[in-house]
């Protein structure tokens, strides 16, 4: 009886693949066809690279795969970004074949600080458990009146006392209303800046009208991931 070839495997430190991205090597991210043509592109993490060796040679990658919000549980929520993925606990292998083109999965403090965000340039900030549907961390910062977690799509302004963020629909004003404040005060700093400078009878006097001129500085309308303000926790 003949004996049956057994296939041969070795681990690869690389793999070059067509097209400007070049070298793709163990940890980098890469986006992957979809069966479906009018699908998005998967996301990727490639944890190994394998030849092997029975016909020819293959070469097999090794991934964890990043769940976009419409493929979890619950969904798609209104503070996700357009480029939010999570890094969940499925493991795959693949073709070399699959592969379109390198991606770049930044931290969500990362990706704020990005000038421009490219096509391929996503953010993360939860592990998924796909069998379970639990993130990891299960509590988030949130912002705003809204008391929502932050969506690094979507402009905030921050308050010059109490240095809280708020979205501009929040507090009844557009982005473009926003953007041309000088400063910009809260709704309850308001009210407990006009409580300490007006006596009962209606009164102010020079020295509480002092403590209360506004400074001639910009309003911040920089990302509340850059300089991690947190108005509460609220479980995910």
């Amino acid at each position: 009886m003949a004996k049956t070839r057994q296939s041969q495997r070795r681990l690869l430190e690389s793999f070059t693949i067509k097209g400007p991205d070049g070298v793709i090597k163990p940890g980098d991210c890469v986006l992957m066809k979809a069966p479906e043509s009018s699908k998005k592109p998967y996301v990727a993490r490639v944890e190994k690279i394998e030849a092997t060796r029975a016909q020819g040679t293959q070469v097999k990658l090794k991934v964890r795969w990043y769940y976009r919000p419409e493929e979890v549980t619950d969904g798609r929520q209104i503070f996700h970004g357009s480029k939010e993925v999570f890094l969940s606990d499925h493991y795959d292998s693949q073709s070399v074949d699959t592969i379109e083109c390198k991606c770049y999965v930044h931290t969500i403090r990362k990706y704020t600080k990005l000038r421009s965000i490219g096509t391929e340039d996503y953010f993360c900030r939860f592990e998924y458990k796909s069998a379970t549907g639990i993130f990891v961390p299960d509590r988030v910062a949130v912002f705003c009146k809204c008391e929502m977690p932050y969506n690094p799509d979507n402009l905030m302004i921050q308050c010059e006392d109490c240095f809280d963020w708020f979205h501009p629909s929040c507090v009844g004003m557009t982005d473009q209303e926003a953007k041309k404040l000088e400063n910009f005060y809260c709704e309850s700093c308001i009210a407990e800046n006009e409580k300490k400078v007006h006596k009962p009878n209606g009164a102010t006097t020079q020295s509480e009208e002092k403590d209360v001129e506004v400074e001639e500085n910009p309003v911040q309308i920089f990302k509340p991931a850059q300089f991690g303000n947190k108005r509460n926790m609220k479980e995910y």
